[in-house]
């Protein structure tokens, strides 16, 4: 009989996230606004898992995932020429150290009066 093989475990690393929200009762985003963008940064063994363990937290937050896109690890980052600080390589080192979703910057959108969506106000 064949001895089983285990998969070799699959090593957590943290994504960069965008995520587009729209508005939901009792979201906490700012009175006027009509959705916003959060900066994530997101622990997973690949990047659909970091985006699930994303959408599924800011569910359970109130708020409303409208889009996702995915920027990559660290090192994919650095290879397309990012500029990364130590602020966001420290937030980066907590989502993977707490094997967490850290949303490190949140912009809101407001309308403007045009009708359009403006995030200058």
């Amino acid at each position: 009989m064949a001895e089983k093989k285990d998969k070799p475990k699959r090593e957590q690393q943290v994504y960069t996230l965008l995520v587009e929200v729209g508005r939901r009762n009792g979201d906490g985003l700012p009175e006027g606004a009509t959705g916003a963008a959060l900066m994530c940064y997101a622990s997973g063994v690949d990047e659909a898992e970091a985006v699930r363990e994303t959408v599924a937290i800011l569910k359970q937050a109130d708020l409303a995932p409208l889009d996702v896109t995915g920027y990559g690890t660290l090192d994919e980052r650095l290879a397309e020429g990012h500029d990364i600080d130590e602020e966001e390589r420290t937030l980066m080192g907590r989502a993977l150290e707490e094997n967490s979703v850290i949303v490190a910057q949140m912009t809101p959108f407001y309308e403007d009066a045009k009708g359009g969506s403006d995030t200058v106000h």
